[in-house]
């Protein structure tokens, strides 16, 4: 994944973590950042190399005058809440997570350590993560892209790149609120407009993905779609795109990952970052705008 525009927030958030740290009365030491993710270190690479980049271009060097506690949930829904207990445990500044089940978890475990949010793909106020886009309150503050509510256009472009398509089998986790969402409220309406069947298949865990793949023979779609912000899916990437190609499916994603994988078109809603700018986080850089007056660390 390229730079993307939510690594602004997490350069805000690391500039938070040494206005809150460096107070007057303390010694300076160096903020550790608590980094939890709900995939692979392998899949997640990307990802944190584009951070780590992004972060050294502005004079913030990983075991200089930063540093990570990296934690990694491989796509396990029940890991989040121990990994994020952990963190805590640890002490750490801040905790930079996406997605809405790693935040829900960290907020869960912290009432007072800042959490910044990259990109959870659902509406934070409708999860409950935060109570509204302008005042978030609490600890949790971030960037949400709402790129369930996109799949209409994904599904607009696949349509384009193949014409024949009819029949669209959508692999999604039931598990994944964003996923559900896609499947059940913004693509219906897309496939109805452009003539297509859906055929939902859900997939639970690891095992299922053979299983979906082998049962697709009964009713043979013309097509895959794989929806956003599912772990499971994002920890299986090349599983996915393996199955696909070896089906002959034509396949549309949200994550280049899986193009570099065999799958045919990946349609992710990326901006690159040219600078960050400090306009409207002057809150956030003074350490008001996530924690609570008063707070004390867990």
């Amino acid at each position: 994944m390229k730079k993307e525009v939510l690594l602004s927030i997490l350069v805000v958030a690391v500039q938070l973590a040494v206005a809150v740290i460096a107070e007057p009365q303390q010694q300076k030491k160096v903020p550790r950042i608590g980094y939890l993710s709900p995939s692979d270190p392998a899949t997640d690479s990307t990802r944190f190399e584009a951070i780590r980049l992004a972060l050294r271009e502005l004079g913030y060097i990983e075991g200089q005058n930063i540093t990570f506690e990296h934690r990694y949930a491989e796509g396990k829904f029940d890991r989040h809440s121990e990994l994020a207990a952990e963190l805590v445990r640890l002490k750490v500044d801040i905790i930079v997570t996406g997605g809405p089940i790693p935040v829900r978890a960290a907020k869960n475990a912290t009432k007072t350590i800042p959490i910044v949010m990259l990109g959870t793909g659902t509406d934070p106020v409708e999860e409950g993560l935060v109570e509204s886009l302008a005042r978030p309150g609490g600890n949790v503050t971030g960037l949400t892209l709402l790129t369930g509510e996109l799949g209409g256009k994904r599904l607009e472009l696949f349509k384009e790149a193949v014409p024949k398509v009819g029949r669209v089998a959508v692999l999604y986790d039931p598990a994944t609120p964003v996923n559900v969402h896609e499947v059940k409220e913004v693509l219906p309406v897309a496939a109805r407009a452009l003539g297509l069947t859906l055929q939902p298949r859900e997939v639970r865990d690891v095992d299922g993905f053979d299983k979906v793949f082998a049962a697709m023979g009964k009713q043979r779609p013309d097509g895959l779609y794989v929806p956003v912000g599912s772990p499971l899916m994002n920890a299986n990437q090349k599983r996915i795109a393996g199955l696909a190609l070896k089906s002959r499916l034509p396949s549309m994603y949200i994550r280049k990952e899986y193009v570099a994988a065999g799958g045919l078109i990946g349609g992710y809603a990326s901006v690159a970052v040219r600078e960050v700018r400090p306009v409207g986080h002057d809150k956030i850089l003074k350490g008001e705008a996530c924690r609570p007056a008063g707070a004390a660390a867990d």
